[in-house]
């Protein structure tokens, strides 16, 4: 049995995009979900019914040892885990001010710990192997921040230190660490905003349109691929030149 991909947060969006191009890259995908059982059940019975070995496994990732149950489920229906995206996450627009303990340690929770609790779950396996491949998902908010986002892009600030740390420490064993920072994507946090946001965002992006959640999943797959073999410990900034 090959190696499996890991995808969190993988039952809408960014997430379902990234899941679904993997899968049609060959690999076997777990399909993470926390609330959206439906969706991510039926994007798995998608990718099954186009001859792709998928399955979807609901786990906190802030629950460390929910984490670990669904690695090991994983990996004994698809295929040891040597492809891990920490996709999921959690926003919240709002003044710094208002953002009490609760919210404050949701974020950090999800965003973050998760991925350490992914990132610590597959590493075993990987470092045994001597192989394997992390991206995680910042965002460009993480790279410039964002006035009434605080919390959630400190944590992706911290996903981008998070890969370049762990790149570092994680590269003799051959194991590669990458992130991608998308910048304003057509999906349902956009969307919550407003037509006049989104429009304005529209206006700030020097290509002149949003992003879509394929553009980001092209740029995982890119990682995820040997055609990136040399590449570790980057972020790779996908936001129409937002950016620069």
């Amino acid at each position: 049995m090959r190696a499996s991909a890991l995808v969190t947060g993988a039952s809408r969006g960014i997430g379902q995009a990234i899941a679904a191009a993997l899968a049609r890259e060959g690999w076997p995908v777990c399909v993470n979900y926390l609330e959206h059982r439906e969706a991510a059940e039926d994007l798995a019975a998608s990718l099954r019914a186009e001859g792709r070995a998928a399955l979807a496994i609901q786990a906190d990732v802030a629950d460390r040892e929910a984490v670990e149950a669904m690695v090991r489920d994983a990996s004994q229906a698809l295929g040891p885990v040597e492809l891990l995206v920490n996709n999921a996450g959690v926003s919240h627009q709002g003044l710094f001010q208002d953002v009490d303990d609760a919210l404050w340690d949701r974020l950090l929770a999800v965003n973050l710990t998760g991925a350490r609790n992914a990132a610590q779950a597959v590493l075993p396996h990987m470092l045994e192997e001597k192989r394997g491949c992390i991206v995680n998902i910042s965002s460009i908010w993480g790279l410039r921040g964002a006035s009434c986002e605080v919390a959630y892009a400190c944590t992706k600030a911290a996903l981008v230190g998070l890969t370049r740390s762990l790149a570092l420490e994680l590269a003799p064993s051959g194991i590669r660490v990458n992130c991608v920072a998308p910048g304003c994507i057509e999906t349902d946090m956009v969307r919550a905003l407003g037509p006049e946001t989104r429009a304005m965002l529209v206006e700030e992006t020097p290509l002149g349109r949003l992003g879509t959640p394929e553009d980001i999943a092209e740029a995982v797959a890119f990682l995820a691929s040997e055609r990136a073999s040399f590449l570790t410990g980057q972020v790779l900034t996908a936001d129409g030149g937002f950016v620069v």
